[in-house]
This record gives structure tokens, sequence and C-alpha cells, in this order.
């Protein structure tokens, strides 16, 4: 089958041909359709996980995807052959991705059947972007009236930020340049601010001057993360997922500090389906490539600036 793989750590991902996997025991083989791309794609095959599992190589890059149940191994009683699917699959320990013509998954594990109707592109741009959304906005227990600011906002995890940050009544502020304003608005945001034009403190405090009361923040170091926390009013929550957030610091000065690690699950995905079908969250895919062109697609994304997720079609 063809893939895109790493030869070891840090190697330019390739096209290559590999063998088909099997199934194991407890185990769906899918025949994928579609597969998302998500920044921890190229950190892995930068070697992130190098120094906690024991990768076997040619590793096939790739976690999120969309496709259908081909086998199934011994002892799965959940999902069956045919059936439609998309969730994460089993990537550093087994070195078998969703970029591939076929991949693994547990049938225990972060997959669910796809929402009717939905279409394989936009299920496989759904898993790890979403389920992360959805961690953040519960993690900072985000209720009505609160006032929040979604910190890279016009990516795939930020746009579901926004929409389900407002979904729980809250005022959602967005960072966005002006020609991706429009679009986070139409998604939810009641206000936008561009850092590139002025200082985003300076901004969000000319309209807000008593501070906010959540920070949801994608892409911020610790220097920015520590600049972005004084717009917190007392008893305020600023969560990270680029682990960007001193925790210790944030509670001396009344605040609370998350670092957070999504753990992915069939139950949120569930989750994320029947609010796709209700169509309180739209997932936003800017482009679509073939498996040839993943390569080039990681290395853009590595370069930032998202504006949706990409997707890569197999």
């Amino acid at each position: 089958m063809q893939a895109i793989a790493v030869s070891e750590y840090g190697a330019t991902p390739a096209l290559m041909n590999l063998p088909r996997p099997e199934p194991g025991p407890g185990e769906i083989l899918v025949k994928m359709i579609a597969a998302g791309l998500n920044p921890i794609d190229w950190k892995i095959a930068d070697g992130m996980f190098k120094d906690s599992a024991d990768a076997p190589f040619p590793l096939i890059l790739g976690r999120d995807g969309a496709g259908v149940v081909d086998d199934v191994g011994e002892g799965v009683t959940r999902l069956r052959h045919g059936e439609q699917v998309y969730g994460c699959f089993d990537g550093v320990d087994r070195g078998l991705g969703s970029f591939a013509e076929y991949a693994v998954a547990r049938d225990d594990g972060p997959v669910a059947r796809m929402p009717e109707g939905m279409l394989y592109t936009q299920a496989a741009a759904v898993p790890t972007a979403s389920m992360t959304a959805l961690a953040m906005v519960e993690a900072a227990g985000i209720d009505a009236g609160q006032t929040v600011l979604v910190v890279g906002a016009t990516g795939g995890v930020g746009q579901g930020l926004v929409q389900l940050a407002a979904r729980e009544g809250a005022k959602v502020i967005a960072t966005a340049r002006d020609d991706m304003a429009g679009t986070v608005r139409r998604l939810g945001a009641d206000e936008t601010v561009d850092h590139t034009e002025d200082d985003l403190n300076r901004q969000v405090l000319g309209v807000h001057a008593d501070g906010i009361d959540a920070v949801l923040d994608v892409v911020s170091d610790t220097g920015a993360t520590e600049g972005i926390a004084q717009l917190l009013r007392p008893g305020g929550v600023y969560v990270s997922t680029t682990w960007s957030v001193n925790p210790d610091a944030m509670e001396a000065r009344g605040l609370r500090g998350i670092n957070l690690e999504a753990e992915p699950s069939a139950e949120m995905l569930e989750r994320l389906s029947d609010l796709i079908g209700a169509g309180a969250l739209r997932v936003s895919v800017e482009r679509e490539v073939p498996l040839a062109d993943a390569p080039a697609a990681l290395a853009d994304n590595r370069a930032g600036g998202a504006r949706g997720k990409t997707v890569i079609r197999i």
C-alpha cells in the first residue's frame, strides 16, 4: 500500500510502498478515504516522542482519518465490517498512522461511526482538533456571561473553540487578521482583535477595561502567555495546549493555569457527532490534497497561519 512515512526521526516525510497491516485481537483495519493533518503529525516526524515510545521504522504519519472498516480482529464487538468510521488511529507505538491506504485502530479506542450524511473529508478533519477544543472549553469551565479570549482562533482547534465557547453563552473575543475576521464572527465570535496591527492587550483592555474571565490559547509560547495572562481578572483561567502556562505562578495571582493534553475517546467523538448533527459545530476544511502532496502540506502546516483544516485524499 502507499503511505507517507519517515525512515527515521528527523527525516523528510516521503511517499513509500509498504505492507498492508493486519488487525490484531481487538483491532479493526480501515480502508482510508481521507486523513486530517495536525501539527502533531510533523512533530512526531521530528521525534517528539522518541524518548517515550520505541517506534518502528518506516513510521507512517497521521493520526486523524475516516474510512470504511475492511476487516476486524478477534474479539471485536463494537464496530463491523463495512461501517463508515472516523477517529484517531495508532501512530507512534505501531508505526501505523492514518496517512496510508489502510490503517489500524482499536475497537475500544477513539474511533466512532461517522455522523449520517457527513463527507469523509469533513469527518477526517474533526477528531484531534474538535476533541481538543471540547476538552479546553470543559477544562476552563466556560459558562454563560463570561468573556473569553481565543488565541489562535483561525486554525482547526481555534475555530472549534469559538463555536463551543459561544454555544455555552460566553462573549467570545477571537484573534484574527482582517481577512479572517468575518469567518470567526460567523462562527460565533462577538469581537476580533488583530495582534499584527496593534498590541493584543491594549486592544482587549480598550473594550474590557476590567479584564476578562478566560483565555483559551493554542499558539503562544511562555513569554507571550505571561503577557496575555495580564488580561485575566481575579479568578480567571488560562488554558494552553502548548504547555506554556506556569500553574504555580498563576495560582499565586489568584488565577488558574492549565496545560492541557486532551485524551481522545470514542465517547468524545460521539458527543461531537451529536453537536455536528445538530448544527452546533461546523468544521472548516481549508484545502484538500492528494496523498502524494502530503509532505508539502506538512511543511506548510509547520510554517503556520492555518485557516481551517488540511485534509489528505487517499
